[in-house]
């Protein structure tokens, strides 16, 4: 269950590190709010996994899941750059999430 939350938690570190850049410095309401609520929630989760999972694993993984979501965001519907280099680069924070988890 822990490794579920942890899961779902660093999908919604992405939800607030996009909201966070849709609230223009907290001056639009409703980004703000997605922002905090995914925030709190996402620290929860995190919070939550640490009880059964190692610091160092949980909070690689976290941010693992939460950079790779956000740089996929960018490239998909910002049109961040998506060269091979930096889809080779997020391959291997994937591998290194999986490992983590592997080696656990």
């Amino acid at each position: 269950m822990a490794w579920l939350v942890l899961l779902l938690s660093g999908v919604l570190e992405t939800v607030w590190a996009v909201a966070l850049t849709n609230t223009k410095g907290f001056s639009r309401l409703v980004p703000t709010l997605v922002f905090a609520v995914a925030l709190v929630l996402s620290m929860g989760g995190l919070a939550y996994a640490m009880r059964s999972i190692p610091i160092g694993t949980g909070y690689a993984v976290w941010v693992g899941i939460g950079a790779i979501g956000t740089a996929l965001y960018g490239m998909t519907a910002l049109g961040d750059p998506a060269t091979a280099a930096r889809i080779g680069c997020l391959l291997l924070i994937v591998s290194g999430v999986v490992g983590l988890k592997v080696l656990h």
